[in-house]
């Protein structure tokens, strides 16, 4: 991050060490943003970025004293995020129930779910008995027969869970959908504050996730998608949680000299053990359940936890490691691994606990029949079983190549160019000049949002490159392992709501784009409360004024865009001209 020359030269006065001179692909690659670290933030607080807080003015115009200042300050920083928390969750639950109907693979998952929850393996159910469970789910008797399925169980354990309390209908199987999908922007909410340590951007990422269609429309429908995103988003802010947690420990063994500022040492920093690290189990947990719901959570185990080492060494640069990638071999590099990927496998594991205790499950008995006399018999039936099943399923997978009028190739995901309806009828009204009028469910991503992402995504990578950005990275990390997989997959039948998994990411680019745009706060040159880029004029308002104005229209058209296609998103019964209206592209029909 670049710096205003008083406060480089603060740094340097403070005892940093001077940064070695740039070199000359360095000096070539400024004309592009690259902007090489010269003094600037000390040591701590390069570590431990402090959180930002509004400036005096904001207070002075609003005649709060200092106490109810910091009042405020602390309450906000739950606050905020309840209650955009608070948004999301009306929007979602509202009329949760309709359609009241079995609507797209809902007639998969809702049922295996059910199944689950009361004899704890899936079962074969008979065709056409979605129509019996809307009208008396109590005459559906749960069959015995084991049937084939092509996920792991815990998004349908999780969807079965919401049965149970409100029972086998729509509201029931939709329910704790609707619960993870409004607990997820919390947790943006907060993994936004401590990423861009602004209170004000957490929320703002939060908001954006509210209101993003298809994060909308799949926390209201009983798929696993929606539980998969929720609980790759959990791991990735108990490993953001992580790195601050690993940085304070670092922070706290490194030396104070006698004016109290903290020094690099490169003994410390490269030897340090840093010891039990529960952010960084939970994360395996979160993981491993992230896999036990689909499977493309693996890749999402491998990327993250390819991204939580490149922060210890770089943690361990900053705190003056001469070489921070050894010394991340030698004492971080086992322990990250143990901590996530054995606490995910023995996650997804446990979740086939039901599969396991039975004696009906699907292929439960291959090893003791089919499978006799294997070379594999040393290993206890079940595992064998098990990983039989798995392989079956793994060739169904990459062998699915069967059309589907909603398929659409990943290229396109970014832009929307084929989103997929989960439900649609035609009823005759009086409202429409035809007599006619269209109820449709669409997975389709808010659109200003989603294109606001494209130009996102392209400042998130500049600022990544050439500014050496973690926050950018991360957000980069996170979009690239929910969809570059699927491009060794493109002749695989693939649907756009596959994306819902790196929505919350993209709503973190748009955030830092958008904190970008605000700019500091005059007279406070990089440390605004955006945290981002500092104005070239920090002592000028007009730079500031114009961004404000620029980020508030932004965000107003994404909420406009949102409640234009509301009918969409909840099957809301409109007249057929103003449905044609909001079909955008003629792929969206």
């Amino acid at each position: 991050m670049t710096s205003t020359a008083p406060e480089a030269q603060r740094g340097q006065d403070a005892g940093e060490p001077r940064g070695e001179e740039p070199s000359p692909w360095q000096l070539r690659l400024r004309r592009f943003g690259y902007a090489p670290r010269a003094g600037g933030p000390g040591l701590r607080e390069r570590l431990v970025p402090p959180y930002n807080r509004p400036g005096p003015r904001l207070w002075s115009v609003l005649g709060v004293s200092p106490d109810t200042e910091e009042r405020l300050v602390r309450w906000s920083a739950w606050g905020g995020p309840l209650l955009v928390t608070l948004v999301a969750g009306v929007l979602r639950f509202w009329r949760l129930g309709q359609p009241d109907a079995v609507i797209f693979d809902e007639t998969y998952y809702a049922k295996d779910a059910w199944a689950l929850i009361n004899q704890g393996y899936e079962g074969a159910w008979p065709k056409d008995i979605d129509k019996v469970i809307l009208n008396d789910p109590s005459r559906v008797d749960v069959p015995t027969d084991p049937g084939y399925v092509v996920h792991p169980p815990v998004g349908k354990w999780v969807i079965g869970l919401g049965e149970q309390i409100f029972g086998f209908t729509p509201f029931g199987w939709r329910f704790m959908v609707a619960l993870l999908g409004t607990v997820s922007v919390l947790l943006l909410c907060r993994i936004g504050r401590r990423m861009f340590r602004s209170t004000f951007l957490g929320c703002l990422a939060g908001l954006l996730l509210a209101v993003d269609g298809l994060h909308f429309v799949m926390s209201r429908t009983a798929l696993l998608d929606l539980v998969l995103m929720f609980f790759v988003l959990a791991a990735f802010g108990c490993l953001v949680a992580d790195r601050d947690w690993a940085r304070r420990r670092l922070a706290a063994a490194l030396p104070v000299d006698a004016d109290g500022v903290l020094r690099p040492d490169a003994r410390i920093a490269s030897t340090l053990r840093l010891g039990w690290r529960p952010w960084r189990l939970a994360a395996g947990l979160m993981l491993g359940l992230a896999f036990a719901t689909k499977w493309n959570g693996l890749y999402i185990l491998a990327a993250f936890g390819i991204m939580t080492v490149l922060w210890d060494a770089g943690a361990r640069r900053t705190a003056g490691a001469v070489q921070p990638y050894l010394a991340v071999l030698r004492r971080d590099l086992l322990p990250a691994f143990l901590s996530t990927v054995p606490v995910a496998l023995a996650t997804y594991l446990a979740s086939w606990t039901g599969w396991l205790v039975t004696d009906k499950g699907y292929h439960r008995h291959w090893a003791e029949t089919e499978g006799r006399g294997s070379s594999w018999s040393w290993l206890p039936d079940w595992l064998r079983s098990l990983w039989h099943y798995e392989v079956q399923v793994y060739d169904f997978h990459v062998g699915l190549t069967s059309g589907h009028t909603y398929q659409s190739n990943p290229w396109s995901w970014i832009v929307l160019g084929r989103p997929v309806s989960y439900f649609y009828e035609e009823d005759s009204c009086t409202s429409s000049a035809t007599g006619k009028c269209a109820r449709e469910v669409l997975a389709l991503g808010t659109p200003l949002l989603w294109w606001a992402a494209c130009f996102a995504l392209l400042y998130v990578l500049w600022r990544w490159v050439f500014r050496r950005d973690w926050r950018a990275g991360a957000i980069a990390c996170g979009v690239a392992a929910g969809w570059v997989p699927w491009f060794f997959y493109q002749e695989r039948t693939i649907f756009l709501f596959y994306a819902v998994v790196f929505v919350p990411f993209l709503c973190l680019a748009v955030t830092m784009m958008l904190g970008a745009m605000l700019g500091p706060a005059p007279g406070t040159g990089p440390k605004a409360d955006t945290g981002l880029l500092p104005s070239a004029d920090p002592t000028g308002e007009r730079r500031r004024t114009v961004g404000v104005v620029a980020v508030g229209v932004i965000v107003l058209l994404i909420v406009w865009n949102f409640i234009y296609f509301w009918p969409l998103y909840t099957g809301t019964s409109i007249p057929e001209g103003s449905w044609r209206d909001r079909m955008w592209l003629d792929t969206w029909v």
